[in-house]
């Protein structure tokens, strides 16, 4: 049974998109078997793309983590507001 692994990305610069590459490439490494790797833009991600994967890799700069983190709270339909 073949799993998914959901990377949300948010790659505002060159470092962040090589970031993103980098580890979407080694996600999807044909030594690793029964994983499919799904890649979605922080704000084109829809709750049921997070529902719907068994994992999910958040991939921006840590100096953005809260502002993507409630860009996707917001999208998921979570936030306070």
């Amino acid at each position: 049974m073949s799993k998914t692994l959901l990377i949300i990305h948010h790659t505002p610069s060159p470092y962040t998109q090589e970031m993103f590459e980098a580890v979407a490439a080694g996600a999807a490494d044909p030594e690793i078997e029964g994983a499919e790797v799904v890649r979605r833009p922080a704000l084109a991600v829809s709750p049921t793309d997070v529902l719907e994967a068994d994992g999910c890799l958040l991939n921006t700069r840590p100096v953005r983590v809260l502002m993507v983190s409630g860009l996707l709270l917001a999208r998921a339909g979570l936030s306070r507001n």
